[in-house]
């Protein structure tokens, strides 16, 4: 890793802000995602041959993604971010097929063919490592043959070392440090008295969580080495007093005893479904009946088709993770497999909001 490249975020942590800030920083992480677009754009047209295969008109869904070879976490990745940009639709449920922006543009036999324009990028590197990732269905693969920004046992990861994980524990608050206060002040704790805050990192949205809730107790339940900059975060916001930082596996460790409310935020969406599962199932045992679960994240429209800047998060989480990003629908499904009723969704910031859920009578 780059020296240099770890001069800004390994800087000593700071005071987690306790007010929203006066502007909302979205612009710029959509500015951030728009590389994503390009790859996924040119993958289509140059190397997966997308537009060609449903020139001749729609297919099922299945169908589709067996004529492109992909699994299903990258088929999704994929047609989701094709249809929010324009280029596929969905005449009826299951069925995907082109927009007239597509047959128009983007089938060699149109006399208004700019397919080729975009080929121009197909030798890059960006656009490659795409590829590779939506034909092998698999994170990329760091200098130390691990991924970054996931663990699990079995696993090589950036965040089991102490100098990766406070290089990317660190860059990842910078956005929570713009949510969490946004998150506190829109989610009120009354009542609440233990909060488990499942892979919660540097602590940014417990620590703002019991700012705004005063007789709040929480548990921070990560990896060990993320742990220390979650610990520099809450002695420097005044909350150390309060927040207990355990170490530990979320999937396979104990779960953290006593929560009557469990905050899953942007950890779902490192995963793919069957590991979704496990942690809501997780979730639920944790938890006594009517106990509280915050899924605080970004969602897709249920439809699958949208929007832009969610299904390019999409796709910069398939890059460096085993996930996505996923619908309320689909975290509803999930939800109510493993014991769990909806009851509300309330938005954030930069394209986040948090769905509660509610424990079930067993």
């Amino acid at each position: 890793m780059d020296s240099e490249a770890l001069d800004g975020p390994v800087a000593a942590a700071v005071c987690v802000p306790a007010v929203p800030s006066p502007t909302d920083p979205s612009p710029l992480f959509e500015l951030f995602r728009g590389s994503y677009a390009t790859e996924l754009l040119v993958a289509a047209t140059a190397h997966l041959g997308v537009f060609r295969i449903l020139e001749k008109g729609p297919l099922p869904e299945e169908s589709l993604r067996s004529a492109l070879g992909l699994a299903p976490r990258a088929f999704r990745v994929l047609t989701t971010a094709l249809r929010a940009m324009g280029t596929l639709c969905c005449p009826v449920e299951g069925v995907l097929g082109l927009t007239p922006l597509a047959s128009t543009h983007l089938v060699s036999t149109s006399s208004y063919h700019v397919g080729d324009y975009f080929s121009l990028a197909a030798g890059s590197p960006g656009v490659l490592a795409m590829v590779e990732r939506l034909r092998s269905n698999r994170p990329a693969v760091g200098e130390s043959g691990g991924v970054a920004f996931i663990y699990r046992e079995g696993l090589v990861s950036a965040m089991d070392a102490e100098a990766g994980a406070r290089f990317f524990t660190l860059a990842l608050s910078g956005r929570a440090r713009n949510v969490a206060p946004v998150l506190a002040e829109q989610m009120p704790l009354a009542g609440a008295r233990r909060l488990v805050d499942v892979g919660g990192g540097t602590g940014v949205y417990s620590i703002a969580l019991l700012r705004a809730n005063p007789d709040l107790n929480a548990v921070v339940w990560d990896r060990p080495e993320v742990l220390r900059v979650a610990a520099e975060f809450a002695e420097a916001s005044g909350v150390a007093d309060r927040l207990e930082l355990r170490g530990g596996d979320m999937f396979t460790d104990p779960f953290p005893p006593g929560a009557d409310v469990v905050l899953l935020s942007n950890i779902l969406h490192d995963w793919d479904e069957p590991e979704c599962l496990r942690l809501l199932q997780r979730c639920a045992e944790g938890l006594p009946p009517g106990g509280r679960l915050l899924i605080h994240d970004v969602f897709l429209d249920d439809d699958l088709g949208g929007p832009l800047p969610i299904a390019l998060y999409s796709a910069a989480l398939f890059s460096v993770t085993e996930g996505r990003a996923y619908s309320i629908a689909e975290y509803r499904r999930m939800l109510e497999a493993s014991g769990f009723g909806v009851t509300q969704w309330v938005s954030t910031r930069v394209h986040c909001g948090v769905l509660v859920a509610v424990r079930r009578e067993a």
